[in-house]
């Protein structure tokens, strides 16, 4: 059972919070969150609630699109043939379909290739290469890999092949030998948004040359792809991707292309209803198991299909390996436990390192992410993939583990990725020397308060508060994502009414109820409303018996029998003093 540090943001400027309450007309609780997003005046709060086409920035401002643009069209003039080379993982298919299905409908003669996971690992290979030139490639545009692909695309220009690289990762101390490169996060970028998801740099492409073409809103229908990568990826929606994913949900809501719409239909969601939620918990699983267990080839097949049902039995067979997924997911968190808790018995130590030599490699980031939220601890998790130690790494919060592989690099093969994900080769005889530097690593830089997970905390809010007017205003926040998650509120003086149910073996469910502030002791004045904690078993006796508690909590809407009910999704909870 972890215990979490309950940590309130902090308000500087209260004459700021106040001002947004008056003009704005909203209560103090949506001002806080307001001023904790980072939305402190009248237009900086009005242009977040109201996310518009205009503020998608104009795609010439990154460094390389007008050359980028140019070779393309050059391309399509003379009917060579573009090579497309995507990435596995939601990111890199989406990506791979959205410009397929553009550069096609442009009059492009385009191919594209999606590397098999267990066959040649992450990015663009010397291989890969090899068979684009083979077919009579003269133009690769890598999209989600690319940044540090320097061997390949080196080799590519040794056969007399352009290419263009089109990603989101970040560059290495050098940058590869590439005719064009577009990256936001290049030294020298002064694009002026540089958290875009892999999909979104190949969506300012499309843009660019949407607008080139005299078509600048034919780049808008494909905002859907974006949508999706952007929700799976775990890029910040704020900013530039808050227009973008707003209105790729809405594309997604009323009119889902048919490749879209069979995934829709067999993940059981309702359109209108489609959120981020539902792009994370049902669609990208689903994506993502194609690559994962097999071909990643068959998600960018399916979001490309013109016919509905096609694409409804390519999900299908996608849901089958989700399950099978799931299975090897259970299975090796299961095998994973006991090396963690004997590593961690051994000595004290701020990192988790571990080699299992026959996990299934399709699970190993997934693995690695639900220790995490275990042990609170970054971790680093490989399996063996001809004969070299393959795995994904995982962090907490405020640890760069981009940076700490960084450190460890001259035992690595290859790496790459964020601050918190990223992926790593090495030598086998290598693994436990890495474990140790790895760790050197985390013990510099990760204090006593960093191991304590933190539950951040919007503002205190009554349930007095919660009418429909008031989850309208919340329901602005919205799509909610990395760097914008709903908001998280406190209340106190919460009793459980009629018990506690307890869900499964580790969740618990009540009636929470709350008096007025004004009335105290008014059984009248007393608001009522579910409330669900998920592994929260352990803290049972703390909210049973009449007994006043705390909660932390989100506000999660739901709907039941066609009508939509609000429920408190709990974090955490505390006696009351």
């Amino acid at each position: 059972m972890l215990n979490y540090n309950w940590k309130f943001r902090e308000i500087k400027d209260e004459k700021a919070v106040s001002n947004l309450v008056s003009s704005l007309k909203i209560p103090r609780s949506i001002a806080n969150v307001l001023y904790s997003r980072g939305f402190v005046t009248i237009e900086e709060a009005r242009n977040f609630f109201d996310p518009k086409l205009e503020d998608i920035l104009d795609p010439f401002l990154m460094k390389g699109m007008d050359e980028a643009v140019d070779r393309i069209l050059r391309a399509i003039k003379n009917q060579e043939l573009i090579w497309i080379h995507g990435d596995y993982d939601v990111d890199g298919t989406t990506s791979t379909a959205m410009l397929l299905l553009y550069l096609r409908e442009i009059g492009a003669k385009v191919d594209y290739h999606i590397p098999d996971r267990f066959q040649e690992g992450y990015g663009l290979t010397v291989a890969s290469v090899a068979e684009a030139k083979a077919k009579g490639v003269s133009l690769i545009l890598t999209v989600d890999v690319g940044i540090t692909s320097y061997d390949a695309l080196s080799y590519a220009k040794k056969l007399g092949m352009d290419s263009i690289v089109c990603d989101h990762h970040e560059p290495g101390e050098y940058l590869p030998d590439a005719d064009i490169i577009l990256d936001p996060l290049l030294p020298e970028s002064n694009y002026p948004f540089k958290h875009l998801a892999a999909c979104g740099v190949a969506f300012k492409l499309l843009h660019a040359l949407s607008i080139k073409l005299n078509h600048p809103e034919k780049a808008y229908t494909y905002l859907d792809f974006v949508a999706i990568a952007s929700a799976a990826d775990m890029v910040p929606l704020l900013g530039e991707n808050r227009s973008l994913v707003k209105f790729g949900l809405e594309i997604l809501n009323k009119n889902p292309r048919p490749g879209l719409l069979g995934l829709i239909n067999c993940t059981n969601l309702k359109l209108g209803s489609i959120t981020t939620s539902s792009i994370i918990f049902s669609l990208a699983p689903l994506i993502n198991a194609a690559g994962r267990l097999g071909d990643a080839g068959r998600s960018v097949e399916m979001m490309t299909e013109t016919c509905e049902f096609q694409a409804f039995r390519m999900a299908q067979q996608l849901e089958q390996e989700n399950r099978r997924r799931r299975y090897y997911d259970e299975l090796t968190f299961e095998e994973a436990i006991p090396f963690a808790d004997e590593l961690l018995s051994k000595k004290p130590r701020k990192s988790i390192v571990i080699h299992g030599p026959k996990w299934h490699a399709g699970v190993i980031g997934i693995v690695a992410s639900r220790l995490v939220d275990r042990y609170h601890l970054p971790t680093v998790l490989m399996t063996t993939i001809y004969n070299m130690a393959k795995g994904s790494a995982r962090s907490i919060n405020d640890f760069d583990i981009h940076n700490a592989l960084k450190s460890c690099d001259y035992l690595l093969k290859e790496y790459g990725g964020h601050k918190h994900a990223a992926g790593l080769s090495l030598d086998i005889n290598k693994v436990e020397e890495f474990s140790e530097c790895f760790d050197e690593i985390a013990q510099k830089n990760i204090t006593n308060e960093m191991l304590v997970p933190e539950i951040a905390i919007d503002s205190e809010l009554n349930l007095f508060e919660l009418t429909p007017k008031y989850i309208d205003l919340l329901n602005k926040f919205s799509p909610f994502g990395y760097n914008n998650y709903k908001p998280v509120f406190f209340s106190k003086g919460i009793t459980s009414k009629n018990g506690i149910k307890i869900l499964g073996n580790n969740h618990i469910k009540f009636r929470a109820c709350q008096y007025h502030p004004d009335y105290p002791n008014n059984e009248n004045m007393k608001f009522e409303i579910d409330a669900i904690g998920h592994n929260l078993v352990d803290k049972i006796n703390i909210c049973s018996n009449g007994k006043k508690f705390s909660i932390v909590y989100n506000l999660e809407e739901s709907n039941y029998n066609g009508y939509n009910t609000i429920q408190l999704k709990i974090k955490d909870i505390r006696p009351d003093d």
